[in-house]
């Protein structure tokens, strides 16, 4: 591949005299950094020849990340930072932690955000606003000035009453729930196969009423284990169900996809907190959140399968997870590595007092003939509900 004016031009889809600093930064890096190095010279002779010189401090620091690149002591981070510094490359992650989706994942709202950002910083390197030079050599001042000037136009209203930063945030988060929702019709329908060549398990039915008449206290209670069941089953406002079926199946099914968050929080700011420590009750969610429906579904058709007796402790879970063929393909290698394991065995010490409250498992964390009759019902009612 030969680099030169006329593969920069192509690649940055506009004229030789039109290209910016952020064209020819992303040409450079569009190739080997070793290519790049040896037409760096050739390329800057060229622009020089059509009155577009652009500037030494530019020339100089792409030199230096080109060759830092090569030498192998170049991060992900100094690439994007020497890339920023063209002054026409939006911040990949603000210092509100807004953080622009890769290239390659950009919805259309994010794509065409982008691009206004990109055309708008073009007009304030073209006015003299930004300057250039001085991000180039690494100002911290300048550094400072342009971070200011992005977080401001993402809270800006275009004309059209759009504010950039939300609208991109408001389509990623659509994409998610989309992917989610997905994930999870997907997870149901395997779960359904799976159970549709099993015996149904009788309903034990002096086993349930025990279970639910414990719940119905429990979950009066303001500590743990009663704040989070209450929370996962979505009972904020303190009334229960009055079939025991139906209260027992919803708290087993809010531990699998939890309704809520604990109350009398003003928001999630806490969880975000990396210097602040999260409460126990507030750990237990996270973790319970962190479970993905691969790990669920196999956990829950293995132990179908298994029935009464089993044992269902996190560590056996985890074993559950990788040996089992209801895994997510894309991940049942990666879970037979000792880290990967211990990870998953870490999630599910949160799942297994909370099992063992509603008599989904004993003392000993072996599975029950309640645990064998309702989780999968739960498991089924937690994924069939908006």
């Amino acid at each position: 591949m030969s680099l030169d004016l006329e593969f920069a031009v192509r690649h940055a889809g506009r004229s030789a005299d039109e290209l910016t600093r952020r064209d020819v930064a992303r040409v450079l890096l569009a190739v080997p950094s070793g290519h790049a190095l040896v037409a760096l010279p050739d390329l800057r002779r060229e622009l020089l020849a059509v009155g577009n010189p652009l500037s030494a401090p530019f020339w100089e620091s792409a030199k230096a990340t080109l060759s830092s690149i090569e030498s192998g002591v170049a991060t992900v981070g100094d690439v994007q930072r020497w890339l920023e510094s063209t002054g026409s490359e939006p911040i990949l992650l603000t210092r509100s932690y807004f953080v622009w989706p890769e290239e390659s994942e950009r919805g259309p709202v994010a794509t065409e955000m982008h691009a206004r950002m990109v055309a708008f910083l073009e007009e304030r390197v073209a006015s003299g606003q930004i300057d250039v030079d001085a991000l180039a050599r690494g100002d911290v001042n300048a550094r400072h000035a342009y971070e200011e000037l992005q977080e401001r136009w993402l809270g800006t209203p275009l004309p059209d009453g759009r504010v950039p930063g939300t609208a991109v945030s408001e389509e990623q988060e659509e994409e998610l729930y989309a992917a989610w929702d997905e994930e999870e019709a997907y997870a149901l329908g395997e779960l359904r196969r799976v159970l549709a060549g099993l015996p149904e398990p009788p309903l034990p039915a002096r086993e349930l009423r025990s279970a639910a008449l414990r719940l119905r206290v429990t979950l009066t209670e303001d500590s743990y284990p009663g704040n989070v069941l209450r929370a996962c089953a979505g009972f904020d406002d303190g009334v229960l169900p009055d079939g025991d079926e139906d209260l027992w199946l919803a708290v087993a099914a809010g531990i699998a996809s939890p309704v809520s968050d604990l109350p009398d929080e003003e928001d999630a700011a806490r969880f975000f907190d990396l210097d602040g420590e999260l409460s126990h009750e507030d750990s237990i969610l996270a973790s319970l959140c962190a479970i993905n429906h691969a790990d669920w579904l196999a956990t829950v058709t293995t132990l179908a399968r298994y029935g009464p007796g089993a044992l269902a402790s996190p560590e056996r879970i985890a074993r559950f997870i990788a040996d089992s063929e209801d895994a997510d393909p894309d991940t049942e290698d990666a879970l037979t590595e000792p880290e990967d394991l211990e990870a998953t065995e870490m999630l599910f010490t949160a799942v297994t007092p909370l099992w063992a409250h509603l008599g989904i498992v004993d003392k000993a964390e072996v599975f029950t003939p309640l645990g064998w009759w309702g989780l999968p019902k739960a498991l089924e009612r937690a994924w069939s509900v908006d």
